[in-house]
C-alpha cells in the first residue's frame, strides 16, 4: 500500500489561503472586540448607578457615584455621603469601586459630567438641592458618535439605550485621548493605529 501526503507546493497554497483568510477576519474580529468592550462599560455603570441609587434608599441617606479623576472611562466610585462632602471626604464609606482601562470613551452632559447624587429617596439630586437629569454616552473612538447611551431620569430611573447618533461630547473626548495618546511616550510593545 502506497502513502501519500502533501507536496511542498500544496503546503504553501495552504499557508498562503489561511493567511488571506486570517488577514480579512482580524478587522471584523477586532471591531466585534471592540464593541463588546463598549457594551460592556455601558452596562458596567448603568448597574453602579442602579445600586448606588438603591443603596441610597437602603440607607436613606445621601449616595454619591463620581467618575474616577473625573473619567467616567476610567471607572467609578459610589460612596455614602455621612458628611455632605461625598467624595471630597475620605472619611466617607465607600460602598463600591470598579476601575476601567480608559479605553471606552464614555462622557456625561452638564448634569452627570463627573458625578450623581441621589438622595435617601432615590431621586438624583444636585449638592444644593433640586432635581437632576442627564445622559452618559459610550462614544466610538474614531469618530464622534453615541453609541451607548445611559440615560437618568429625574425621578431616578436609569435606563440604557443603544442609538447610533452623532454627539458632540463625543468629539471633545476624542481631542482629550489624542492630546494624552501624545503625551505619553510609547512601549516598544504597544501596538499602534
Amino acid at each position: 500500500m502506497r502513502q501519500r501526503g502533501f507536496t511542498l507546493i500544496e503546503l504553501l497554497l495552504g499557508l498562503i489561503v489561511s493567511g488571506i483568510l486570517a488577514h480579512l477576519a482580524v478587522p471584523n474580529f477586532k471591531n466585534l472586540l471592540e464593541s463588546q468592550q463598549r457594551q460592556s462599560a455601558a452596562q458596567s455603570l448603568a448597574s453602579g448607578l442602579r445600586y448606588a441609587r438603591a443603596q441610597a434608599i437602603a440607607h436613606n441617606r445621601a449616595v454619591v457615584i463620581h467618575a474616577l479623576d473625573d473619567d467616567w472611562s476610567q471607572g467609578w466610585r459610589v460612596v455614602l455621603d455621612v458628611s455632605g462632602r461625598g467624595h471630597l471626604d475620605d472619611d466617607n464609606p465607600v460602598l463600591l469601586e470598579r476601575q476601567d482601562s480608559g479605553r471606552v470613551p464614555i462622557m456625561g452632559n452638564g448634569p452627570v459630567k463627573h458625578q450623581v447624587r441621589f438622595s435617601g429617596v432615590g431621586e438624583p439630586i444636585f449638592s444644593g438641592g433640586g432635581f437632576r437629569a442627564g445622559t452618559l454616552h459610550v462614544c466610538a473612538t474614531e469618530r464622534a458618535q453615541s453609541l451607548h447611551q445611559i440615560v437618568l431620569a429625574p425621578s431616578g430611573r436609569i435606563s440604557l439605550r443603544s442609538e447610533r447618533a452623532e454627539q458632540a461630547l463625543c468629539r471633545s473626548y476624542s481631542g482629550t485621548l489624542a492630546l494624552r495618546a501624545a503625551s505619553e511616550p510609547a512601549a516598544p510593545w504597544a501596538w499602534r493605529r
